[in-house]
């Protein structure tokens, strides 16, 4: 043991207890390892930023700008009600098991880390809307995709990586379906055990959404039911009204008479009016249900608009506005400022009219579509006090939204048949959706998440540093031949959980590179097959579930969850033993 193991071993010793305690940001604990393992000679230059030119960290990077084009075309705004259900006060593991075996079932045949991508901001949008902690939910959605992986040959990359070991070795590679006697029983169990058990362990952390309150803006909107909308001749209850979230149904005008106290069992019928009280970005997306009409004529489509083109902005009427003491149809607002008030906020009061015939005050505040320009124009007007944009709700005209599935579903057909690299399909597939303006080269930039590409593409440097202090070799034969008396089951226990303990602490790929040739050498030392124990680096090397470091879709849900280190840690131990145990049983029994 020399200079270079010791220095290693402190490394990532100091490394490991800074993520644990979250002391400083991960990526820069990582990417701070890496620069150290430099210093000392442990790793060189092209070593260390290896990482960032890596096909795995660039996938991940083009999955980013795909699945946030997806998201911006709006076609993923009604898909969490699809996948999760509405919020009808179903419990959490019901949610869990509607939505992770499709998650699962889907993962077995196509790449994971794109469903992933795609699947989280679905589901973040739909946990806050219907005031659920997505905190619940991310984590078991990234668990369905790994032991859905495992499932077959192309599930997961590390799957492909350990066959292509297996023929360069001699041995015969892994048939389509081979690994599926034990990935498959595998995903059932811990999909069944994470939904009814599992999340329980997991903190509950709703993402802050205003509250209706003194202190609240308190815009209303009234909305039109016509023939198109699915709830016509449904109740209240039925069409998930009673309990949104940022939003209040306070009053249905129905032809000549009113309703201002609405019950749940209260039923919709055509031609309704229904007055909502909420919040800009609510309020945005409310209007654009199918059957649910804002205003009879329209400077915009103000359900298939570019929010790219048309944004939404909040203007505050002033005293000299031209506009006060006009109802806004006798204002001629549309011509004048080539603007659609969606809904109007009026400091302590509800305003029980339809938009058109409300006269607005001095004070008023409009929310309104208008062009990307509106701000410039009409800043420095007498007409407003103030003007600023409003939360931005993703839109695009229909076809982008057809375009964008289209992109999408090519993209993970041509990856499971393996006809080009993962890498150029994702890369071509972001290209696409950018030269169609599904997504602004602007709104790309924003959405590739930064943090995690730095700690996927760190963590090649800390895995080459293992390998060449030797810290790598020392670990792996001192379990191996620590449980080598065992006989076969005390080697697979020793080549899985130390595949699973490298897993955790450098890329799945990795371990599983790393690991294959002691197992081959340990099962040769037996005198057996060394098939069972390969299967066993396989399936250790994709179950990582105690960090957010181990496996990609980990580390992809690790932000938008508001999660924390140690979140995983108390997850993901006794997931990583439970499936381990399991593992190894249902090896043993097919194998020997």
């Amino acid at each position: 043991m020399d200079f270079a193991f010791w220095y290693t071993t402190i490394i990532l010793v100091i490394m490991t207890i800074l993520l644990v305690r979250e002391l400083i940001s991960p990526e820069l604990v990582i990417f701070s390892a890496v620069l150290l393992l430099v210093v000392g000679g442990i790793i060189n230059v092209d070593e260390a930023l290896g990482g960032f030119s890596n096909t795995g960290m660039l996938t991940v990077a083009f999955l980013f700008i795909v699945a946030a084009a997806v998201k911006n075309t709006g076609v993923l705004n009604s898909f969490g009600d699809l996948l999760l259900g509405r919020n009808t006060n179903s419990n959490i593991p019901r949610k869990l098991m509607r939505f992770l075996f499709p998650v699962s079932l889907m993962s077995a045949f196509f790449n994971n880390t794109p469903i992933v991508a795609m699947l989280i901001p679905t589901i973040h949008d739909w946990a806050r809307k219907n005031d659920y902690a997505v905190s619940k939910f991310l984590i078991p959605l990234s668990y369905a995709a790994i032991v859905g992986g495992m499932c077959t040959l192309i599930g997961t990359s590390t799957n492909l990586v350990v066959h292509g070991l297996m023929l360069d070795s001699g041995m015969p590679g892994m048939t389509f379906f081979e690994i599926t006697k034990v990935g498959l029983p595998i995903a059932i169990i811990s999909i069944t055990i994470i939904a009814l058990f599992g999340y329980r362990l997991l903190p509950d952390r709703i993402e802050p959404l205003l509250q209706f309150g003194e202190n609240t803006r308190e815009f209303v909107v009234a909305l039109k039911v016509e023939p198109e909308y699915q709830f016509v001749g449904r109740t209240i209850e039925q069409a998930g009204l009673r309990h949104l979230k940022g939003l209040f149904l306070f009053q249905i005008e129905r032809a000549a008479k009113t309703l201002a106290v609405i019950g749940p069992e209260e039923t919709i019928q055509l031609e309704d009016r229904l007055f909502f009280t909420g919040l800009p970005a609510t309020i945005m997306e409310l209007q654009k249900t199918p059957g649910l009409r804002l205003l009879k004529e329209s400077a915009f489509d103000l359900k298939n608009y570019d929010a790219d083109l048309v944004r939404a902005y909040e203007a505050v009427i002033s005293p000299s506005s031209p506009l006060k003491g006009m109802n806004v149809r006798e204002s001629n607002f549309r011509s004048r400022y080539n603007a659609v008030i969606i809904a109007i906020h009026r400091n302590g009061e509800r305003i029980k009219k339809k938009i058109g015939d409300i006269v607005l005050r001095e004070g008023d505040t409009l929310l309104m579509l208008a062009r990307h320009d509106f701000l410039n124009k009409w800043y420095n007007s007498k007409d407003f006090y103030l003007i600023s944009e409003s939360e931005k709700v993703p839109s695009k005209p229909h076809w982008h939204a057809w375009f964008s599935v289209g992109v999408f579903a090519c993209m993970l057909v041509v990856m499971g048949l393996g006809l080009f690299p993962i890498v150029v399909v994702a890369g071509l597939a972001a290209l696409a959706l950018i030269f169609s303006r599904s997504i602004s080269k602007k709104e790309a930039q924003q959405s590739l998440q930064y943090s995690v590409l730095i700690i996927i593409a760190s963590s090649f440097g800390i895995s080459k540093a293992m390998q060449n202090s030797g810290v790598a070799e020392f670990l792996a034969h001192f379990i191996v031949n620590g449980m080598g008396t065992w006989g076969t089951i005390g080697i697979l226990i020793g080549v899985y959980f130390m595949t699973s303990f490298y897993t955790e602490i450098i890329t799945n790929n990795a371990a599983a590179a790393l690991l294959f040739p002691i197992a081959v050498a340990a099962s040769t030392e037996l005198g057996v097959d060394a098939r069972p124990f390969v299967i066993a680096v396989a399936i250790a090397a994709s179950a990582s579930f105690a960090t957010p470091i181990g496996y990609q879709t980990n580390l992809m849900v690790y932000s938008p969850g508001g999660y924390k280190f140690r979140d995983f840690l108390k997850i993901g131990v006794p997931m990583n033993i439970f499936v381990g145990v399991l593992a190894i049983l249902l090896i043993h029994w097919i194998y020997f």
